[in-house]
């Protein structure tokens, strides 16, 4: 039985290259000179921007954007939270990563297969998805179809077996 895995997942290697590019674009930048902003990275799951004010973060938003983009990260899997005021009249905000598929995601996922009437089965598993079935060209079929669908997500097909 041929199966693969929908899953959703980051490259933190490439996202801690991407915020090291940001750091250093901002140390050399004039605008930033005397803004003591900082970018924090705990390595996982969030980034926190603080600067002088929200100007100075929406810039750094930017900045950390185009780097991203720059090294195929999708956008799509970071959550730009609101600027809010900082202490001593600076200002932060906290950018969250997202990695693996929700459950709500994972089940719009199973529904969209199921409603194809083809002969696989879509069960979730944690926070990836497995599609199995006997057809190679109905798993790929199910891989057109999802790929086609914007599930805000950026989806990525894993595992694929014969």
């Amino acid at each position: 039985m041929a199966s693969f895995d929908v899953v959703s997942q980051l490259n933190l290697q490439e996202v801690d290259n991407a915020v090291n590019q940001a750091r250093k674009e901002i140390i050399q930048r004039y605008d930033f000179k005397d803004t003591a902003t900082v970018i924090d990275w705990d390595k996982k799951e969030k980034i926190a921007v603080e600067s002088a004010d929200e100007f100075k973060v929406n810039a750094v938003d930017d900045v950390l954007r185009e780097k991203l983009a720059r090294r195929q990260v999708s956008l799509k899997a970071i959550d730009f939270g609101k600027v809010e005021p900082g202490p001593n009249g600076r200002a932060k905000q906290e950018i969250k990563l997202k990695q693996g598929i929700d459950t709500d995601k994972a089940r719009e996922i199973v529904k969209l297969v199921k409603d194809m009437k083809l002969k696989v089965q879509a069960q979730i598993m944690g926070d990836q998805v497995r599609i199995s079935g006997k057809k190679r060209d109905d798993l790929q079929s199910a891989m057109a179809t999802i790929r086609g669908r914007d599930l805000d997500l950026p989806l990525q097909f894993i595992n694929f077996r014969d």
